[in-house]
């Protein structure tokens, strides 16, 4: 419908009618004088003609409006998909603590890998739980976004190991065997050589890459060594870096421990205390950083109440 001037002037009157009437004794403003011909230029004398193309519908406002409320409202799927993405681990491990860590275990499981007789009477555990404590390092490695040593044959490592620490699971010459051949893997990656074969699955399925029994033994052997390289300032100062790489480690597990396809990672309260443990871990590195060793102790005490609560309820 177009808007003359006409309607106008009747719209106004009859909107008079239903104004109180002033009173008498009011003083009111006089009326304002306006040139009809000056008004044109301020006013459109027809509503349609201040839209440009075709004027907007209800449906289309309200689309308009659940755009913009998504791209400024955060998603808390998109939160929790970024914060167990690729750029997570190098916000909780460095790439030293990596390297030092696979050499050290690397150096264990050489130790264990001796004879079948040692191997089958025990020794398959062990292997077992340095195997896959490798497998999920170098998964992460894999996924790490900055630069790291073995990133080129990380997937590749990752998927060997872990079907050998699978196997682990009970001793026999074959399995003895097989772990021969990934302690001459090691050995070769860690020397420079570099693995044989560099096939691997595109991602990380880490259902198949690690069983939470030994990654919680592992961590409780961290934690004792932690503890021990935290008894006070003088044994801080002392065991720097295996206090740093430590408790970078138990912040690595608390994140592995809840990824997509580990046991009870889908309960809430075994994901809070997973999570809860990898947060006392980071501050005990951010602590150590300022020098702070009342608060480092601090956090190693509680980073051992997290871990004593959770195998408390699951193993």
């Amino acid at each position: 419908m177009k808007i003359t001037h006409r309607l106008l002037f009747i719209g106004l009157v009859g909107l008079g009618t239903i104004i109180p009437h002033v009173q008498a004794d009011e003083r009111r403003a006089p009326v304002p004088k306006t040139d009809p011909e000056k008004m044109k230029s301020i006013f459109f004398t027809d509503i349609n003609d201040a839209f440009r193309g075709e004027a907007p519908t209800l449906s289309s406002v309200r689309a308009n409006n659940a755009v913009v409320a998504s791209a400024s409202t955060p998603n808390a799927a998109a939160g929790e998909a970024s914060a167990s993405g690729n750029e997570m681990w190098s916000s909780v491990i460095s790439p030293q603590s990596l390297e030092d860590e696979i050499k050290r275990i690397k150096l264990h499981f050489d130790s264990v890998v001796t004879t079948p007789g040692a191997f089958n009477s025990g020794g398959y555990l062990e292997a077992r739980l340095d195997l896959t404590v490798l497998a999920s390092l170098f998964a992460i490695i894999n996924q790490y976004p900055g630069e790291v040593r073995w990133k080129d044959q990380a997937g590749a490592a990752r998927d060997l190991i872990s079907r050998t620490a699978f196997n682990c699971k009970a001793g026999s010459t074959q399995v003895y065997n097989e772990a021969k051949l990934r302690k001459g893997d090691l050995q070769d990656l860690v020397a420079g050589s570099g693995l044989a074969s560099r096939e691997s699955e595109e991602e990380s399925d880490w259902a198949t890459i690690a069983d939470r029994s030994p990654l919680m033994e592992y961590a409780e052997l961290l934690i004792e060594t932690l503890e021990d390289g935290a008894r006070d300032e003088g044994t801080i100062k002392k065991e720097t870096d295996l206090v740093k790489r430590n408790s970078e480690l138990l912040a690595v597990l608390g994140e592995i421990l809840v990824q997509e396809g580990m046991d009870d990672a889908d309960d809430d309260d075994y994901s809070k205390l997973s999570r809860d443990m990898a947060v006392d871990a980071k501050a005990v590195t951010t602590a150590l950083g300022r020098g702070d060793f009342e608060a480092v102790r601090i956090g190693v005490s509680k980073i051992r109440q997290k871990c004593d609560a959770c195998h408390e309820q699951y193993r």
